[in-house]
């Protein structure tokens, strides 16, 4: 049993000793975290793991399948899932003080079922089922429950998308499960001006259909009551993929229980930031409306009248803002001349706009583009050169 740490919550410490009993470990060195991987792995396992990898990227549901299945080998999980270990922390936290009102609770994409069958633990009383594709990780999962005697709690090995699943709930739970095409960039905005879309019924049953997204969802939402709750968080902290997805959970009828809070938690060293985590209601008991807008940020405006107005060091940019409110900071540039602009399309499908500027004695540089990035750096005149290396990089990658 490990010992309570100062600042943890019980059900912080049960995850915890639940995470180790998995064999998962929480490693905050890259260094340690691939020395003990490398000792874990034979040579064989990590050829075939990166090779999994990269088809899984690029490949289809039988490629993403058989990463999962081979993901699943009792030598390879501990140390391959640990490098999720903190985003076991903020999902399973999370969920697990929403169940507590809920009765047959299904967790959709279980995978191993590591987080089903902490909630198992955590709720006895309650009824579960842990429904995944990869048949290596169900076999996992019901050895694991039995290990455990839970006798609340069952997995099933069955693809959503071809077949039916009879059974209702009145919760349901999927993280990373119902929007697997992480390469896609979702639905541009109007212009590289703004960050709206368009409410165009075609672009978001294309966005739907090519993500997998319209299939999982509409059988998840046939098999919960009429009066259940769903909890959901899918990488979608760029807006472009959050809106369309946010719009196809609304079209089905899924309300806001409470404002969705961004999912922040790290893979060792990186931090990896999600998009929302989400607390639906298929019902008419909430009013909370769906918000469009860019996520805050850390970006603030440039004040012409704070500290010099020549930068010490050479490499340094008197401003830069690389978040969305890059575009209010650019607004608020007053009296700009701008030097040359360009507007293309680049081929992936963005609208990108460059522009050089001069502002009150200062030299600037925007970039803007309709998946919602924003670029703005400032110079004093006499660093205006790196400006001009910076526009001709973007020319250069444009067509």
């Amino acid at each position: 049993m490990l010992h309570n740490m100062a600042g943890e919550s019980p059900h912080q410490q049960s995850l915890r000793d639940h995470l180790a009993w998995w064999g998962l470990r929480q490693m905050t060195s890259d260094h340690d975290y691939f020395v003990w991987q490398r000792q874990q792995f034979s040579s064989n396992e990590i050829e075939r793991l990166t090779l999994a990898v990269g088809r899984k990227r690029t490949g289809g549901e039988r490629e993403d399948i058989a990463f999962y299945d081979l993901a699943a080998h009792p030598t390879i999980y501990p140390a391959l899932y640990s490098q999720r270990y903190d985003y076991y922390e903020a999902v399973g936290l999370r969920t697990r003080a929403r169940l507590v009102e809920a009765r047959e609770i299904l967790d959709f994409g279980c995978g191993l079922g590591i987080l089903t069958t902490f909630y198992a633990r955590q709720f006895p009383e309650k009824t579960f089922m842990g429904l995944d594709r990869s048949a290596a990780s169900i076999a996992v999962a019901q050895r694991k429950a039995e290990e455990l005697g839970l006798r609340n709690l069952r997995f099933l090995c069955l693809d959503i998308e071809a077949e039916s699943l009879v059974h209702v709930f009145d919760m349901i739970v999927t993280t990373h499960a119902l929007l697997q095409a992480e390469q896609d960039l979702g639905i541009p905005s109007r212009s590289w001006r703004t960050f709206d879309r368009a409410d165009d019924p075609s672009q978001q049953a294309a966005f739907e259909q090519r993500t997998g997204l319209a299939a999982r969802l509409d059988r998840l939402c046939g098999v919960l009551r009429a009066d259940g709750c769903m909890i959901v968080t899918e990488k979608t902290r760029q807006l472009a993929r959050r809106v369309p997805f946010q719009r196809a959970l609304a079209g089905r009828g899924l309300r806001l229980v409470e404002r969705p809070a961004p999912l922040r938690y790290r893979t060792v060293e990186e931090i990896v930031d999600d998009g929302p985590f989400y607390v639906l209601h298929q019902g008419d008991r909430t009013t909370l409306d769906w918000d469009e807008s860019p996520e805050q940020d850390e970006g603030t405006p440039f004040d012409f009248h704070a500290g010099p107005v020549i930068s010490a060091d050479l490499d340094t940019p008197l401003y830069e803002n690389h978040w969305p409110s890059a575009q209010a900071a650019w607004e608020g540039l007053h009296d700009r001349v701008i030097i040359r602009e360009v507007t293309r399309q680049a081929s992936d499908g963005r609208q990108v706009h460059a522009e050089r500027g001069r502002s009150q004695g200062l030299q600037y540089l925007y970039c803007a583009n309709t998946f919602d990035q924003r670029q703005l750096v400032i110079v004093d005149e006499t660093r205006s050169a790196m400006l001009d290396t910076y526009y001709q990089e973007i020319l250069r990658e444009l067509p």
